[in-house]
């Protein structure tokens, strides 16, 4: 087997003496592409022959040779026909190497025709081959007299066999691949200075797909010897990438790559599904994934390999292992983390990387302070923190008796500063404790180990006792009764009295001489009469307790004032007398709310009169009070992602399912699939999916959408399942809608719905429209493309791209940046100024309510936006559609009022179409065409008949063009005769259809109408 010379050129071979170069030229045996290519040839196909692996300029190619002549020892065997053509006989090659050839050399003769034949070669698993012919040719010019005869060329054929059967040669089976010509030719002088000229052509062949083949060769006059022949293919070869593992793979043909999925190495598993893609020169390329060793291996060469004792590697990843941190071992392969030694610990916050480490020795020079009683403690950090900076201290108070054995917990009077545990600083102040009394303090040093150890408590302790102390502050004084000259006064002992009380000391003065003098009076108990003061008075009074280790603080300032009078007011009269006063407040004003609810009332048409007011709404006797819940634009967020998270839920992509792409948005494809979450029904979901490439306002964009839907909960408003944005694609998962928009599925299915239906699905988008605006949300792109309907016909707001959020004031204003606006559905308002409020939706849900109505129809028709703004400015409107109940077009019309104040609440709206599902009679009632509004826009019934002159412009004219095929040739083909049709008569003729039906019944009238109103000739 020949090899590729040059100078990174590598060759191993399954049969070792075909080596070449020779062993001795080999010097990158230490390359690990060459290891690898070892592995390749000698380990992975041990029984293979003719396997060739290349490394050149660093790329791994693999060839296998199907058949190469030089290899073969004896006689070929090939079949020459005629006998006298091609003959085989023994030479050298260039490297003087003994080889078997074929030559041919009839160049004297005319009409030359000589066939060479190959034995059956298998193909194995080549799409592909390529044939490499070595040769020498004489030049023609050097041989006399047969310049008519001579031929500098041959040609090569080949023919496709399931099995070796042909022993018979037959040319017309054969295919022409190529004509063979030599780059040089030899001449006699050549070949007395013992020249050869060897000439190399390769040729392609394919694709392939028998299981084996032949190749023949035909001479036609010219004087050539076949040196070898060499049949192979290209694989790209087995190959360790990112550590997932490439088959060998075939390329099929030679104009696309193959996409071939790796798997991933032992002990190790996906992060990105790794892929390559095989070249039709047996490269491999573009790698995209890949795998990650699992947590416990490293990456080692091509493999994952267990890490080794006294090693660890916690999380999957492509990191080597760690070695085990202090006080920590393991003894097996492959460990996640390292266990603790005796008496150390790692708790469950601590990485794995982290030391192991033990709870703190004890505080040490605990010092006591005493004051009366109260106490300062101080101490001195532990000699040993065991290895950690999370210490505290936690203080255990224990009052004890004479016996200091005899100690029970402090009481919850006790209080410490700033705390008794979790402390991070060396004291605490312990306030409120008994006076003459034993305590004992022991402090605690713990850390984040100290709950996982079993050994005892570290800790310091103090015994104290505390002194006599004086009592606490008085904290409130009442005023039990005044009068002209006196005021009662009453209070409640001190709260750590702190020994027996002896008396109490009351001190007061006018407030006006600022206690420049005042006066002093003891009393034995907790209540006192103060005699002697001046009518209408205001003093200040103090009082402070006594024991016998002194007074105490005294109480904060007090201020009373004595009665103008005789007249005296008890404390218990003074609660019956306010008690009465409240009553009477109270009564008068619920009897002044009563009569303002009672002067309101709903309706939106007297509610035109003052639409900016606020209201409280009463209904079934009950009080409607403002929704609490509101909506937060995610826009005022700083960072997005935080709102995303607030309101959406996150899951996880391995949860979802994509089962079709069923359309493009403007951030990516739209899916349909399943969500199957944990412990729940799976369910099927519609998957949005944000594009490659994206910017990350795209993706803020794209999330912002999920921000807003997840704040709304309502049966007729899309609902969010959640999102996917901790991998990729990004995803919004929303339910899914089995009959897609509405504008779509009622097109589909034109006039084949109830009133009452159509009427049903209208009171869902209102409902849902009112759940938007109670919340304070305007939605500004309410049309029929943006409502979905589910299987059981309900309908649902979606797509809120371009909504934005109200003001706190309800009937406030937004104005928009910029941006595209749908002209037919907005309010003119908006239009012009770019204000969009809830009135503007009302305006918009009135372009909805035709819509339905009509089927699906497109606003304004085929009207230009330019001439739909300047229309609706001039205070046109859109007709009534065909059979439309006069109390809908109505709504339609309130919707489109001009002054945005007089057009109805989503509340009145939900309202006026509940009452028409209760009384289905009051939809029977059509709008009446002579009833109708002098300023309808584009009514149908307007078109000017006079312009048509056949069956098919009357057609096309009332948008009923597909139908025009059925009138042709039939006895209808004047406009004379068409006013004559019944709906029988449409029947007979083909049209079956109710939509259509119906708009050429409603065409016929009015071309009844003017025919009726048109002069007559004379």
């Amino acid at each position: 087997m020949s090899g590729i010379r040059g100078e990174n050129a590598v060759v191993c071979a399954a049969d070792r003496s075909a080596l070449f170069p020779p062993p001795a030229v080999i010097n990158l045996a230490s390359h690990p592409l060459f290891v690898f290519c070892h592995f390749l040839c000698f380990e992975k196909f041990p029984r293979l022959l003719f396997i060739a692996c290349f490394m050149i300029n660093k790329r791994i190619l693999f060839i296998f040779n199907l058949l190469d002549s030089k290899t073969i020892q004896g006689e070929l065997g090939w079949i020459s026909y005629p006998s006298h053509g091609w003959e085989e006989i023994s030479g050298v090659d260039e490297h003087y190497t003994p080889i078997r050839t074929y030559q041919v050399c009839n160049v004297m003769d005319h009409s030359q025709n000589n066939w060479l034949r190959t034995n059956w070669i298998p193909r194995n698993s080549a799409q592909k081959i390529y044939v490499e012919l070595k040769f020498t040719l004489r030049d023609c010019n050097s041989i006399p007299l047969v310049l008519g005869t001579c031929k500098e060329t041959f040609n090569l054929y080949y023919m496709e066999s399931d099995d070796d059967h042909s022993v018979k040669f037959r040319e017309h089976q054969f295919t022409k691949i190529d004509t063979i010509a030599a780059d040089e030719s030899f001449t006699q002088m050549d070949l007395g200075d013992r020249i050869l000229k060897l000439n190399t052509e390769v040729r392609e062949v394919g694709p392939v797909s028998r299981k084996g083949f032949y190749l023949a060769f035909q001479d036609v006059g010219a004087c050539v010897a076949l040196v070898s022949v060499r049949v192979y293919f290209k694989k790209c070869p087995f190959t360790v990438k990112n550590l997932a593992m490439f088959p060998d793979t075939v390329p099929m043909d030679s104009q696309s790559l193959v996409e071939v999925r790796g798997s991933c190495v032992n002990h190790s598993k996906e992060e990105e599904p790794p892929k390559m893609y095989c070249s039709t020169e047996g490269e491999w390329l573009v790698p995209i994934g890949k795998c990650l060793c699992n947590a416990g291996y490293e990456e080692r060469g091509f493999a994952c390999q267990a890490c080794r004792p006294g090693f660890y590697k916690a999380s999957a990843g492509n990191v080597k292992c760690a070695k085990c941190p202090p006080h920590s071992s393991t003894y097996e392969d492959a460990s996640l983390n390292c266990r603790c030694e005796k008496n150390y610990f790692r708790s469950e916050k601590d990485p794995p990387s982290m030391a192991c480490t033990r709870p703190p020795s004890a505080p040490r020079n605990v010092i006591s302070n005493i004051n009366e009683t109260s106490v300062i403690l101080d101490w001195s950090w532990p000699l040993d923190t065991g290895g950690r900076k999370d210490v505290t201290f936690n203080i255990i108070c224990k009052k004890c008796g004479g016996n200091i054995k005899l100690c029970e917990p402090c009481s919850d009077n006790v209080r410490f500063l700033p705390r008794q545990t979790g402390l991070t600083n060396t004291t605490v102040t312990v306030v409120d404790l008994l006076a003459h009394t034993n305590y004992t303090f022991e402090i605690d040093a713990v850390n984040g180990v100290s709950d996982l150890s079993t050994l005892s408590r570290q800790f310091a302790a103090v015994s104290i006792t505390t002194n006599q102390a004086a009592p606490s502050p008085i904290t409130v004084i009442r005023k039990d009764r005044t009068s002209r000259n006196s005021v009662s006064l009453s209070w409640q002992e001190p709260e750590h009295p702190n020994g027996i009380i002896l008396d109490y000391e009351v001190k007061y003065y006018e407030k006006q001489e600022q206690e420049t003098s005042y006066t002093i009076l003891r009393a034995k108990g907790t209540n006192v009469t103060i005699s002697g003061l001046k009518p209408d008075t205001t003093y200040v009074f103090q009082i402070r307790a006594r024991t016998a280790a002194g007074y105490g603080t005294n109480s904060r300032k007090f201020e009373f004032e004595t009665s103008p009078d005789s007249f005296s007011i008890s404390s218990e009269n003074s609660q019956v007398v306010m008690i009465a006063i409240s009553a009477a407040v109270a009564i008068i004003l619920l009897t002044v709310v009563v009569y303002v609810l009672i002067g309101r009332f709903c309706g939106y048409k007297k509610s035109k009169h003052g639409a900016d007011e606020k209201r409280l709404h009463f209904g079934n006797g009950h009080l409607k009070l403002p929704g609490l819940r509101t909506y937060v634009d995610p826009h005022t967020y700083e960072d997005p992602n935080q709102a995303v998270h607030e309101f959406a839920k996150e899951l996880d992509a391995s949860n979802i399912s994509i089962d079709k792409v069923v359309g493009a948005g403007e951030f990516g494809e739209v899916c349909s699939g399943r969500l199957k979450l944990p412990s729940k029904k799976e369910i099927s979901v519609a998957i949005k999916t944000l594009k490659v490439g994206y910017t990350e306002k795209q993706r803020r964009d794209f999330l912002g959408e999920a921000s807003i839907m997840g704040q709304f909960d309502h049966p007729n408003i899309i609902r969010l399942e959640g999102v996917v944005t901790k991998s990729k694609p990004v995803m919004i998962v929303t339910e899914y809608m089995e009959n897609g928009s509405l504008d779509s599925f009622l097109r589909k299915h034109d006039a084949q719905f109830t009133v009452i239906q159509l009427v049903g699905m209208l009171r869902g988008i209102a409902s849902g429209m009112k759940y938007l605006s109670d919340m304070g949300y305007v939605h500004r792109d309410l049309a029929a493309r943006n409502i979905l309907i589910n299987s059981n016909l309900v309908c649902k707001v979606s797509d809120f791209g371009l909504s934005r959020v109200l003001e706190d004031d309800p009937e406030a204003a937004y104005t928009t940046r910029g941006g595209k606006i749908p002209i037919r559905w907005t309010s003119p308002e908006a239009i012009a100024y770019r204000k969009f409020t809830s009135a503007s939706d009302a305006w918009s849900y009135g372009i909805v309510l035709w819509e339905v109505m009509s089927y699906g129809e497109r606003p304004y028709w085929e009207m230009s936006n330019q001439d739909v703004i300047k229309a609706v400015d001039e205070g046109y409107r859109l007709p009534p559609p065909m059979d439309c109940p006069a109390a809908l077009y109505q709504l339609m019309l309130d919707c489109w009022q001009k002054d945005r104040n007089n057009r109805p609440k989503f509340e009145q709206i939900v309202s006026i179409l509940d009452k028409l599902i209760r009384n289905p009679s009051s939809l029977k009632i059509i709008t009446n065409a002579a009833a109708r509004p002098s300023n309808l826009l584009l009514d149908q019934s307007n078109i000017d008949i006079s312009a048509f002159r056949t069956t098919g412009d009357w057609l096309n004219g009332f948008r009923t063009g597909q139908c025009k095929d059925i009138f042709t040739g039939v006895e209808y083909s004047s406009c004379d005769t068409i006013a004559k049709i019944s709906t029988d008569d449409m029947k007979k003729v083909g049209v079956t259809v109710v939509g259509p039906q119906k708009k050429i019944v409603s065409s016929i009238k009015a071309l009844e109408t003017h025919t009726k109103n048109s002069p007559v000739p004379v």
